[in-house]
């Protein structure tokens, strides 16, 4: 059940809305190359199962994009899946400033305001995921459908290798 001892806006959504979940600390230097799937290792955990919380530009508004650490957002694909034709990456500050969190720590949980999100399909096809607590150094488990609920994301493959 929920380990309440890492209080970050994102742990204190899930035990409000009494979700199941656990907190996953790790160590893992920022300057690291492969940065998600480091803190994949670290965790002894399968990469696959370790998502990423990426914000961009979609037709000039900002949107979530989350998928997993060893793979790529598809910008494309994103923009389609929320009703727009065009998507870039956003600037780290407007990330920072629309969702409350740093960067490399951004949740989909607890954003300051609440940005459409994407899931990546893949996260379906496991029991739980990790996805950021809300800052670095802390990892969240939980179920996809959990997040979805949570979150209003919709779900749509949105990843590239």
């Amino acid at each position: 059940m929920a380990k309440r001892a890492q209080g970050t806006p994102a742990t204190v959504v899930l035990t409000r809305e009494k979700v199941p979940f656990t907190t996953h600390p790790y160590e893992v230097d920022p300057k690291t190359p492969a940065y998600g799937e480091a803190v994949a290792a670290a965790l002894g955990i399968d990469p696959p199962r370790v998502f990423k919380t990426l914000v961009a530009s979609v037709d000039g508004q900002l949107g979530v994009g989350i998928v997993p650490v060893a793979r790529s957002l598809d910008l494309k694909a994103l923009a389609a899946a929320l009703g727009g034709k065009k998507a870039a990456m956003a600037e780290p500050a407007a990330a920072e400033r629309a969702t409350g969190y740093v960067t490399g720590g951004i949740s989909p949980l607890g954003q300051r305001s609440r940005l459409p999100i994407v899931l990546d399909e893949s996260a379906m096809g496991h029991e739980t995921i990790f996805v950021s607590a809300g800052k670095r150094g802390l990892q969240v488990e939980l179920s996809p459908t959990d997040l979805v609920n949570l979150t209003g994301a919709a779900v749509a493959a949105i990843a590239t290798a």
